[in-house]
């Protein structure tokens, strides 16, 4: 039972990072409006990473080896999700970017499969379709086709679930400490951000009130706090069960774009909502021995 509510716990947490991602795209959306791609990432990874470890300095400040090479790992991953993320919000609707840049759940058991010989069970299989499904039906247009910038969107998909795994590895290794792990992804995050905007933008700051409060937000909810909340969450579940629970992260999305940037919904699309709400009641409902064996192996730790 004490597993059962860990995992509870885990999930709810997790189920909040997604709500923060899913209004991601609508502050990202206006921050584009004044400031370029990289220089907001910079701004966005840099900031998080300062006001974590300046609220928690006690418990960032002796990091050990393994914990940063982890951090290193993450970071290499998340500044390709982001690029993609990021332009791809640029050149597409907001709602394309929610699908596409949530296709972590397909591509995340097919790199465990292929680097971690993990073969998905016959329900895990059954819920990545029907979310797939879900996820079309909720945003390609009427013509099934995708906007100019999803190619950049699908990359951040599939660097994401990169990065869930190498997350997965991180926290289930006796040295690296998850608080840390989270902290200091943001950093160097940040610092490469930082540096592709130097070489290829002119670095400005947001201009108006609405941009500074949109660039607040993205710091400090959807990345300082999200990402810490993560690889927290992450000790308690496997990667294959949080990509499922981020699936939401394009409904959360198209409800955001429609409510505040007017984005309008074909009938369709709720009906893949419906698809992508039961494909997380499925994956919660029944989870595995397998995965409760592996979230006890990681407690036991």
């Amino acid at each position: 039972m004490e597993n059962k509510g860990t995992q509870l716990k885990a999930d709810m947490m997790l189920m909040l990072v997604t709500l923060g991602w899913g209004v991601s795209y609508f502050m990202m959306d206006l921050c584009l409006q004044e400031i370029d791609p990289l220089t907001l990432n910079a701004f966005r990874f840099l900031g998080a990473f300062v006001v974590a470890w300046l609220l928690t300095v006690k418990r960032a400040i002796h990091v050990n080896r393994m914990t940063l090479k982890y951090a290193f790992l993450v970071s290499l991953s998340l500044v390709i999700v982001y690029i993609g993320a990021t332009y791809g919000v640029k050149y597409t609707s907001q709602s394309n970017a929610g699908f596409l840049c949530g296709t972590a759940v397909i591509f995340t058991p097919i790199l465990a499969f292929f680097f971690k010989k993990v073969v998905p069970e016959k329900r895990i299989v059954f819920v990545v379709l029907l979310c797939t499904a879900g996820m079309a039906l909720l945003t390609l247009n009427e013509h099934m086709r995708v906007a100019s910038g999803d190619i950049l969107c699908l990359m951040c998909g599939l660097f994401y679930a990169v990065d869930l795994l190498i997350n997965e590895a991180g926290v289930r290794h006796e040295e690296v400490d998850a608080y840390q792990l989270g902290i200091y992804q943001l950093g160097f995050t940040g610092v490469w951000m930082l540096i592709l905007a130097l070489i290829f933008e002119d670095i400005s700051l947001p201009q108006s009130g609405g941009c500074w409060a949109s660039l607040i937000f993205l710091t400090v909810f959807c990345t300082g706090i999200a990402y810490i909340a993560q690889v927290i969450g992450q000790q308690y579940t496997t990667a294959t069960h949080v990509g499922v629970i981020f699936t939401l992260e394009p409904v959360f999305a198209a409800i955001v774009a429609y409510l505040f940037a007017g984005e309008r919904l074909l009938p369709r699309s709720y009906v893949g909502m419906v698809m992508m709400l039961a494909s997380i009641l499925i994956m919660e409902v029944g989870s595995s021995a397998e995965e409760k064996d592996e979230i006890d192996t990681g407690e036991d730790r």
